[in-house]
């Protein structure tokens, strides 16, 4: 388990995407979280109280969470110098990035030096089946995107959060470094060999007789060329019965890829469902989930108006104007086929 309280780490970043994982912290475990440390070039905060490593430890901090995400998940030399300061202070540390924390040595010997934990949160496990494809009980929803990082992790935190409080059964099932900290739980899908991709997510969202759902976390597009890959293997793997499509519709191209235009919404949700439907035949499009966070309400309100009116299928932001549309339209359909009775007589 990593030991909370946390200091969430913004160190050099400038990109607010590039902070998600210690945003998604500080928005979904605000009790968790006792302050940012960030250098004086990062124009960006958390609302945080910004604090050095050893005040960090002193306000009850545990453990430094390195929530920052870059181009290829690098454990760069500026970050190593700062997780080394942080465990010389007197915090663990925990990361999601691909760079292993276990085998950069400074961080080895300092950890051992002074008696604190290295935690890799992208390790999958090492017991993940071949997926097989076998239709299995229960109720699934799997966030989708037009690109990366277009809200479809916070779109299933609040749909199990709106849920929960009507008195459904809903658990979000985390696939990436953000959800599982928050979770506790997960599987780092990116990280899985693509042949154990699909397994990997059956294996997390395992057959459920309780009449509940289960909220998979979405990762990358099929429309991304660095990674459709684990995408599908994720639409295969979920075997979902409901599909909320996620969008930026601010983003002028897909990230990280200038040469890449954004896809249509029709043509992603098409794609999906096709793909979807391998694995379950009968899945349907639920909602389109907007981040409208750049755009004043008054613009929010009308595109996701016009984006229900186009698509035929209820709109909404997510955190701003939370799911209760995409939740009516679930219960409408999947209502509870009528039990047949027989009379004797």
């Amino acid at each position: 388990m990593i030991a909370s309280p946390y200091l969430l780490y913004l160190g050099h970043v400038n990109d607010e995407v590039g902070i998600k994982t210690s945003r998604g912290l500080a928005v979904f475990r605000p009790d968790d979280c006792v302050g940012e440390f960030r250098h004086d070039d990062c124009e960006l905060s958390l609302g945080l109280p910004r604090m050095g490593f050893a005040e960090a430890v002193a306000a009850g901090a545990r453990t430094l969470v390195l929530g920052i995400a870059n181009a290829g998940g690098k454990l760069g030399e500026d970050l190593v110098r700062d997780a080394v300061a942080a465990i010389e202070a007197g915090l663990d540390v925990a990361s999601g990035l691909h760079n292993r924390l276990r085998d950069e040595p400074a961080l080895v010997e300092a950890a051992a030096r002074h008696g604190r934990t290295l935690h890799d949160v992208r390790d999958p496990r090492p017991d993940i089946p071949i997926g097989n494809g076998k239709r299995r009980a229960g109720k699934r929803l799997l966030a989708v995107g037009t690109d990366c990082s277009v809200g479809k992790m916070y779109a299933t935190l609040c749909l199990e959060r709106a849920m929960r409080a009507r008195g459904m059964a809903a658990d979000f099932r985390a696939t990436g470094q953000t959800g599982i900290l928050i979770a506790g739980s997960g599987v780092p899908l990116d990280a899985v060999i693509a042949d154990f991709i699909s397994g990997a997510i059956e294996q997390l969202s395992p057959p459920r007789d309780d009449d509940g759902w289960d909220l998979i976390e979405g990762q990358g597009s099929l429309f991304h060329p660095s990674f459709a890959g684990v995408s599908t293997g994720l639409l295969h793997g979920a075997q979902p019965d409901a599909l909320v499509l996620c969008h930026d519709p601010v983003r002028p191209h897909m990230r990280g890829l200038p040469h890449y235009p954004m896809p249509g919404l029709r043509e992603t949700l098409d794609a999906n469902l096709q793909v979807a439907r391998l694995t379950n035949p009968d899945v349907r499009a639920v909602g389109v989930a907007l981040n409208t966070s750049k755009l004043s309400p008054a613009e929010a309100e009308r595109l996701c108006a016009e984006t229900a009116d186009a698509l035929g299928l209820p709109c909404t932001d997510p955190f701003s104007m939370g799911v209760d549309p995409i939740i009516d339209w679930i219960a409408k359909c999947f209502e509870p086929s009528p039990r047949k009775t027989t009379l004797s007589l």
